[in-house]
């Protein structure tokens, strides 16, 4: 099993190359983050607008910490593990959660590593960018990813979060394009209790093995691309059915070939997409399409 490659200030250029060629077999980008908390927790029960204000709140304020990304051809076949880590994040100066930063130095997160030789934001951000642009058919997937998405969103652009959430989907639609989440996806899979779990209780009802440790990006974003991988091997799978839904969100993120500009005033409009249509499911963690019917017991769920 390859080890997870730690990515700092002084190897930046030349893991960001291999990066770059890795790309070109390998165009499933699992993604994970890792930032200081939640300054304003959101009710469960929130309401979408609620949720996306929270989120601006949060994201506008605090500094990402780590960006992990897994490469895979989403097939199983898993290219190699990289880890961010970003100097930008200043623990005694900038805000965040004490509760979350504590569960991050537990899971073995070394801030003052990071702050002394971490990537600064201003270095990776225009050669990550360059490598984006060179490859126009990167498939995203992340678990629970809303916050994610936000947090590497303001990396790319520099910029504070849209003012609304359909401004927010515009934005990703066209940074993104094709976005999977896995939490959403388990909400369709009989056997996942619903996608009311978390990251490591659907890697143990797979099978799937972590490797590293739990709360870090590099660690994280290699669990979400073996998961993905297992449930799009499954009988019936369609990407089309799951491409730019994000759990918690109702609205889908649309597609755009084309990467665009830092600079939101210069983006397009895109109306977000119909959602998936509605699909039978069978207890052994297959996914069929209507009017297919399972041979087992089947749950039906309209509206998802």
């Amino acid at each position: 099993m390859k080890e997870i490659r730690e990515v700092w200030g002084s190897n930046v250029d030349s893991e960001l190359q291999f990066f770059d060629q890795c790309l070109e077999r390998f165009n499933f980008l699992s993604f994970d983050t890792e930032f200081p908390g939640f300054l304003q927790n959101t009710p469960r029960d929130a309401p979408e607008s609620l949720r996306y204000s929270d989120l601006k709140f949060n994201v506008d304020l605090m500094k990402l910490i780590q960006l992990g990304i897994t490469l895979s051809d989403g097939k199983g076949n898993i290219c190699c593990t990289w880890e961010f880590n970003f100097s930008d994040f200043d623990l005694e100066r900038d805000l965040h959660s004490e509760g979350s930063i504590d569960l991050l130095k537990n899971c073995g997160i070394n801030f003052e590593k990071i702050r002394k030789y971490g990537v600064s934001s201003e270095v990776f951000v225009p050669k990550f960018l360059h490598i984006l642009s060179r490859h126009r058919n990167i498939k995203w997937v992340t678990f629970h990813g809303l916050y994610d998405l936000a947090y590497v969103l303001k990396l790319l652009m520099n910029k504070p979060m849209p003012r609304s959430l359909f401004e927010f989907l515009e934005v990703a639609s066209m940074v993104f394009g094709c976005v999977f989440d896995i939490k959403f996806m388990a909400k369709h899979c009989n056997g996942l209790l619903g996608g009311e779990i978390g990251l490591n209780k659907v890697a143990k009802i797979l099978g799937v093995e972590r490797k590293g440790a739990a709360h870090n990006a590099g660690s994280d974003s290699f669990l979400i691309a073996t998961i993905f991988a297992k449930v799009n091997m499954m009988p019936g799978f369609q990407e089309r059915d799951f491409s730019g839904c994000l759990y918690g969100i109702s609205s889908r993120i649309g597609r755009l070939m084309e990467m665009v500009l830092p600079c939101y005033s210069q983006l397009m409009v895109v109306a977000p997409a119909r959602p998936p249509q509605a699909v039978i499911f069978c207890p052994r963690l297959v996914i069929c399409p209507l009017p297919v019917i399972c041979p087992a017991t089947v749950t039906i769920l309209y509206n998802v």
